[in-house]
């Protein structure tokens, strides 16, 4: 609670002395708020002098509009004028009362204000200020005689010299005073501006080195993202690759990523041919390089950037300045400024060239021909795979192929060693077919490879047939022919899906019976050729053996004429 009047007295205090706002040198605003505070205490002071002296109001009323006109003047740009009419005014009172005669003496009408008033001058007024008030005040003092009232004449050279030199001494030791300070004062401000200076060089300093960093942290920002950048493109040529199994479309798409993702304008992809004479352009994503496919570009191999990469296997850069300079002259990319070829190999053989070109001078950096490397060897990678998938492919069909022609002509020949011609199954019984079935039905069904289901029409159709072709991997080698019983009955998907399922089944139980048959006559036949090895064997000269490979082969051959002769070579 005690603190609250004099927080109130102090910002009244700091309203009544704040200096004008266009005053803005930190040490004239402490001079104007000091001569501000002075002449307040002034009037504080004149004003109690003349409540308590109400008799002889007179001296105090001057100070009192001296004060108030300086105060005045304090709160104004203007305070040094202030300054000065306050120093000199009031150090003036003193003489003006001698000249006027209503001093007490010339003693106590000078000693009373001068020494003060030198003492507020001296931190009011500058040095030149003060020397003007000094030399002023001497030569008021030195001249007394000139102009004061005849009655202080009596002693007045005795007071002259005193007071001469009682001001003069005060006005040495302030003005000794003043210059020390503001020597003081000189100095500290050098030290500040010293430090200010140090401050500011080291601040430029740090802004330079932070500029430096920022820079730094910019380009390596940069360079990560174009890094990131690169290995994106890495990856996502990657996810295209292995998804891709057409080397045509794995070209086209590493074509178009290289170039959206590193920002070059062209970049081709060439093959070597078969005989290593030439490399062939596969495919490019420019427009020149558009028409440079179109027309079946090729380069000979150890011809140009590309050449020489086909050939030596070597990555080659081409520039437009510095000591790889050369001249790009293809009219199809006429803004070429810098090109890069990178081999893609394959088992140490170059299979093909990875040709990139940019517009700008010394376009490609080291990681550009890092990453693009990389890119190289996946797009070798997987022109191998594809090939090798082709090759498997194609293998694959072949096989197949002979698998199919061997399942069809076994399959043929079974079916001419059948005696039957299928079976039926009706109303609980198993019949014989004594030919085969033949209608509009089957012969769909195994000239098209799928079921044919017929529904009951009440005409051509009395009841709801399937027609199902037994497969045996692709190749057909039987039918199934389901009639329902039920006139009205149709036939459900889940029920046409069963017949199809029962087919499959019904294929692998007929190869696997009809591969049981032939182990079995295979198993019968070296069965027999083991006795009549053994037979034949068992004889020990040469009449014998012939007889008994003649039983042998009679009994194996079931009742064949044998006859063995021998070969003559010479008569031959």
């Amino acid at each position: 609670m005690e603190t609250r009047p004099n927080s109130l007295i102090a910002r009244v205090w700091a309203f009544l002395t704040k200096p004008h706002p266009s005053i803005r040198e930190i040490g004239e605003q402490r001079r104007a708020q000091l001569l501000a505070s002075l002449t307040l205490i002034l009037l504080f002071a004149m004003t109690l002098a003349i409540f308590s002296s109400p008799t002889s109001p007179q001296t105090f009323l001057v100070f009192l509009v001296i004060g108030f006109g300086a105060y005045a003047l304090s709160r104004t740009p203007y305070y040094q004028a202030g300054a000065y009419f306050f120093s000199f005014v009031f150090t003036s009172v003193g003489y003006i009362t001698i000249y006027v005669g209503s001093a007490n003496s010339i003693d106590s009408a000078i000693n009373a204000i001068v020494p003060f008033s030198l003492i507020l001058a001296s931190a009011l007024l500058s040095q030149r200020g003060f020397i003007i008030l000094i030399a002023l005040t001497l030569v008021a003092t030195l001249n007394i005689r000139s102009y004061a009232d005849p009655k202080y004449l009596t002693d007045a050279n005795l007071s002259i010299i005193r007071i001469t030199g009682i001001t003069f001494s005060m006005a040495a030791i302030l003005f000794g005073i003043n210059v020390f300070r503001t020597s003081i004062e000189r100095e500290r401000l050098k030290q500040i501006g010293d430090s200010n200076r140090e401050l500011e060089k080291l601040t430029n300093d740090l802004e330079q080195r932070v500029l430096d960093r920022t820079t730094e942290l910019n380009q390596v920002n940069s360079m990560t993202s174009r890094r990131a950048s690169q290995l994106e493109a890495i990856a996502e040529l990657s996810q295209a690759i292995s998804q891709v199994q057409d080397p045509n479309k794995i070209f086209s798409a590493a074509s178009q990523l290289i170039s959206e993702r590193f920002g070059f304008y062209h970049v081709g992809i060439f093959l070597v041919d078969r005989d290593r004479e030439f490399a062939i352009l596969q495919a490019a994503n420019s427009a020149g390089g558009q028409k440079m496919l179109a027309r079946r570009h090729r380069l000979m191999l150890g011809t140009g950037v590309v050449g020489f990469a086909a050939q030596t296997g070597k990555p080659r850069i081409a520039l437009d300045v510095g000591a790889d300079a050369v001249f790009f002259n293809n009219p199809d990319l006429p803004d070429t400024r810098s090109e890069i070829a990178l081999p893609m190999i394959v088992s140490n053989q170059t299979i093909g060239v990875l040709d990139v070109q940019s517009i700008e001078a010394g376009a490609f950096s080291e990681e550009d021909y890092r990453a693009l490397g990389t890119l190289a060897n996946q797009l070798a990678i997987a022109i191998e795979n594809a090939r090798l998938l082709t090759e498997a492919r194609a293998s694959a069909k072949q096989v197949q192929e002979v698998f199919n022609n061997f399942i069809r002509t076994e399959w043929s020949r079974t079916a001419q060693k059948t005696e039957q011609a299928g079976f039926r199954y009706n109303a609980g019984r198993i019949e014989l077919l004594e030919s085969p079935l033949e209608n509009s039905d089957i012969v769909s069904a195994v000239d098209s490879g799928n079921l044919i289901s017929r529904i009951a029409n009440g005409a051509e159709r009395t009841h709801a047939t399937a027609t199902i072709p037994v497969k045996l991997r692709g190749e057909i080698i039987g039918v199934l022919h389901v009639e329902a019983s039920d006139p009205s009955r149709a036939w459900k998907e889940d029920e046409l899906s069963l017949m199809e399922a029962v087919a499959e089944r019904v294929a692998f139980a007929m190869e696997n019976a009809r591969l049981f048959q032939d182990a079995r006559r295979r198993a019968a036949k070296e069965r027999m050729i083991a006795e009549a090895t053994s037979s034949i064997s068992g004889s020990l000269n040469v009449e014998n053996i012939l007889q008994a490979t003649a039983v042998e082969l009679e009994r194996v051959l079931g009742g064949s004429e044998v006859l063995i002769k021998f070969s003559d070579r010479n008569n031959s």
